[in-house]
């Protein structure tokens, strides 16, 4: 009898058991501007506490809490301020993606179903791999973009690449005599379609409506065709010989400026961001790890985060966002986006979340960086990262008399 009575509260306290037409990978789709973008989900977890991950690649995004109850599936991401709600019937889910961003709360229909491995591998694939240049006018001053392509056989990954950063991995196969690929991360849903002409240059469809011509990196240099802006030299200061200034609240409250002790003599990176940015998302990670390894050497890095009103009230996504990430440098809630430019008077030219300055021991401007690619972006994600650390390493080993000369 105690016995069964000990099994009975054993049995009671166990984990719920997900429920078996949930646990997996899923083909999803959120719908945005009457058009369906697909995207790969997986769930695990039990019935108390499910996860939802999406991917940017093989990068992954967990969810930070979650329940099921009944046929209702909640998923929260905290450091995206954003949730599914989903109703479960005959396995699928269908419900909505909900998200607070700097343009307000944004919600897309949200559908899915358990994957499906694809069928027969077509023939006939053309190779589209390798780096291309799409000529563009953006209303950031660019004139040509980067596509940066990874194919193995009928599948592809793909981003553009601009001067504040990319857009993500978007994967797919060759099909019907195109590339289509798709991204959706919980940021930046986006749907291409890319065809290879006679001509050898690339047709891309971008989101059912916007039309782009992509032609090979070699050959665009050799037709003289607009290089892409480089992000080092995007944005600058008014007066190289002025300080950078900032003065702002941290999340204690607590004012801290730049003449600080605690920056006195060190090499300072000064990040302006926000949690609602996906290219901050990005950069974030490899922030924190530059930090980890610099810091006792005399680095510290400030990020200035500009948010919408709503999270400057009660920074909510801003303190998951830290947490996630492990953030354990300096950051200071400086206002909403639309603020940044006038509270941020010294820099010139500045378009682009992120952006990174870099001060010398002498608190002057030493160099910028516009933007941040994502590992989507191959080796550039990793050039970048080489040359942040690069630029880390030559102010750290400059003395303070050497740098004010």
């Amino acid at each position: 009898m105690r016995a069964t009575g000990l099994a009975a509260l054993l049995l009671a306290l166990a984990p719920a058991a997900m429920p078996q037409s949930l646990a997996g990978r899923w083909d999803a789709t959120v719908t945005v501007d009457h058009l369906d973008i697909p995207f790969r989900f997986e769930i695990s977890g039990d019935a108390a506490s499910p996860q939802g991950t999406f991917f940017n690649g093989e990068e992954r995004y967990r969810s930070t809490s979650g329940s099921v109850e009944n046929d209702s599936l909640l998923l929260k991401w905290d450091y995206f301020a954003s949730r599914i709600q989903a109703t479960i019937h005959d396995g699928t889910l269908d419900g909505q993606y909900v998200r607070s961003s700097s343009a307000g709360l944004i919600t897309y229909p949200f559908h899915a179903r358990h994957y499906a491995a694809a069928s027969a591998s077509p023939k006939n694939i053309p190779s589209i791999d390798g780096i291309w240049i799409i000529p563009t006018k953006s209303s950031k001053g660019e004139s040509a973009w980067r596509l940066i392509v990874r194919q193995t056989g009928p599948e592809a990954s793909a981003a553009i690449l601009r001067v504040d950063g990319d857009t993500g991995a978007l994967t797919g196969t060759y099909r019907d005599g195109k590339f289509v690929l798709s991204h959706f991360s919980g940021l930046r849903p986006s749907l291409m379609e890319v065809s290879l002409t006679k001509e050898g240059t690339l047709d891309i469809l971008q989101n059912g409506k916007n039309k782009l011509t992509a032609t090979r990196a070699e050959q665009a240099r050799t037709e003289g065709l607009p290089e892409p802006t480089d992000p080092s030299h995007h944005t600058s200061v008014r007066n190289l010989e002025e300080p950078f200034q900032f003065r702002f609240l941290d999340l204690t409250g607590h004012l801290v400026a730049n003449t600080d002790a605690r920056f006195r003599g060190k090499v300072v990176l000064v990040n302006i961001a926000g949690s609602w940015c996906p290219n901050c998302h990005d950069e974030t990670p490899f922030l924190v790890e530059l930090y980890r390894k610099y810091h006792s050497q005399g680095l510290e890095i400030v990020m200035l985060d500009f948010e919408e009103p709503e999270q400057l009230k009660d920074p909510v996504r801003l303190r998951a966002f830290i947490q996630k990430y492990g953030i354990e440098y300096t950051v200071l809630l400086c206002g909403t986006t639309d603020e940044a430019k006038d509270k941020l008077a010294q820099a010139v030219n500045w378009n682009a979340w992120p952006t990174t300055f870099f001060l010398g021991r002498d608190g002057l401007v030493r160099g910028a960086h516009a933007g941040f690619p994502s590992s989507a972006s191959g080796d550039l994600h990793r050039q970048a990262k080489e040359e942040f650390a690069a630029k880390v390493e030559s102010l750290l080993k400059e003395n303070l008399r050497t740098s004010s000369r």
